[in-house]
Parts: structure tokens; C-alpha cells; sequence
């Protein structure tokens, strides 16, 4: 069902558990996927005793991708006009995602109306791993 300018106010928001206990088995097949294998996000010698981190963390645009799929959930397939974000924490295994999307403003664009989106993306313990914003298209 797609959103309607008339359903929606400035502050509504929409929030989604993304993962919960992310396995380091998703982060490693995001790399066969993605084709991004650098062994911060699969070699855990590598990322403990050369790079110094606690453990192996997920790819970026892992986490922005679980949070693109929040917003696409929210306003519907195809609706999407500009999605951008900023990492702000690493995601680690074992942590679990809520995002939510807030509406920032109602507007027009090209004759039809737009929903502007404020997009905040925390861990279990609050911390905000990803804020960022989205713009869609929704019906009259």
C-alpha cells in the first residue's frame, strides 16, 4: 500500500528491526555477494592482531542496505528518489539493528509530492551506527 500525503504528518515515524544477533556467517556471504572481501570483515587473525580491532565488523554498506530496505518498506517499491547516509559506529556480530525513518517534511517536486526523511539506524545498546536521509514519492 503506498503512502498518501493525507496519512502523513511532520514527526510521523516508522521504525523497523533490521537484524537481530547478526552472525558473522551474514557478514562473510555480504562479501560473496558484494565482492568486497577485505579481511577486516572476514579474517578475524587479520582483524585482531593486525589491525588492531576487537573482532571482524560488517561492511558499511551491509548496514545501509538493511536500513534502505526499512525505508522501501515504509514508502514502497519504486518510490525511492534519493537515499544517503553517514557511518557513524561499526556493526559488529552479535548486534542487533533497529532503524527508523522520521518524517522531515512534506513537499513537491516536478508537480507530485515528496516525503523528506530523516534515517537513523542504532545498535542494542542505542548507539547510533548510521544517520542519514531518503526522499520518496508518495501519492496525493
Amino acid at each position: 500500500m503506498a503512502l498518501k500525503v493525507s496519512e502523513l504528518s511532520v514527526g510521523d515515524t516508522y521504525t523497523e528491526c533490521l537484524v537481530e544477533d547478526l552472525k558473522r556467517t551474514q557478514i562473510v556471504q555480504y562479501a560473496g555477494a558484494s565482492g568486497d572481501y577485505n579481511p577486516l570483515h572476514t579474517d578475524e587473525v587479520f582483524t585482531t592482531e593486525v589491525a588492531k580491532y576487537p573482532s571482524v565488523f560488517a561492511h558499511g554498506m551491509l548496514s545501509m542496505g538493511m536500513t534502505g530496505r526499512m525505508i522501501t518498506n515504509y514508502v514502497g517499491d519504486g518510490r525511492l528518489k534519493k537515499y544517503g547516509v553517514r557511518f557513524t559506529s561499526q556493526v559488529w556480530p552479535g548486534d542487533s539493528l533497529n532503524s527508523t525513518a522520521t518524517v522531515d517534511e512534506i513537499t513537491e517536486e516536478d508537480g507530485e509530492p515528496v516525503v523528506n526523511l530523516k534515517v537513523e539506524t542504532t545498535n542494542q545498546d542505542g548507539m547510533v551506527v548510521i544517520s542519514g536521509y531518503a526522499s520518496a514519492r508518495i501519492d496525493p
